[in-house]
């Protein structure tokens, strides 16, 4: 059951449990992965409900997003296994089916073809429209420093000069999974 929501009546949990982590679960091809997403933003962009989601070129979910412009964004309310977020924050979609292999459960979404996952029930189906490479010569040199050194190994291969790309995605629908 969902019980449907203003997801601004909810910001503040949305961007509290972001900081700790969320999922941002994308479905292409017929596989449906998750990754955890530390970094993203809400608001308002062309007059539109905005969740933004930064993600790494290198991740599975940036090649799902290219095929499937929808995902879901799935937080954290109430009790959960933080277990969820390590392994979705640690293992790739390339190599594994995090759902199958952590026993998520599934929801069939509203308006997107993306589902959402229970054991995180405030959930956001969100449309691309919009994405942004990020332009690293305007950024501080201390921010590319802290998080983009090209002498640091990333654990999908690569250095952390894989920069993110800004994937604006409109909220289209928010809701609470109740039992």
């Amino acid at each position: 059951m969902k019980k449907k929501i203003n997801v601004f009546d909810y910001a503040g949990d949305i961007m509290k449990a972001l900081d700790k982590g969320v999922l941002i679960t994308t479905k292409a091809d017929g596989k449906v992965d998750s990754m955890t997403l530390g970094w993203g933003t809400l608001g308002i962009d062309w007059s539109l409900p905005v969740f933004t989601a930064y993600i790494r070129k290198s991740r599975f979910t940036k090649e799902q997003l290219e095929k499937n412009p929808e995902f879901t964004v799935n937080v954290p309310y109430g009790a959960f296994d933080p277990k969820i977020l390590g392994v979705c924050g640690s293992k790739s979609g390339r190599d594994m089916d995090k759902a199958k292999e952590l026993g998520l459960t599934l929801v069939d979404p509203e308006v997107i073809s993306v589902p959402a996952v229970k054991e995180l029930p405030l959930t956001l189906e969100c449309r691309v429209v919009c994405v942004e490479k990020q332009n690293t010569d305007t950024m501080p040199e201390e921010i590319l420093k802290e998080h983009y050194p090209s002498e640091k190994p990333t654990p999908f291969g690569g250095s952390l000069e894989n920069y993110h790309y800004a994937f604006y995605g409109q909220i289209v629908s928010a809701y609470m999974i109740e039992d």
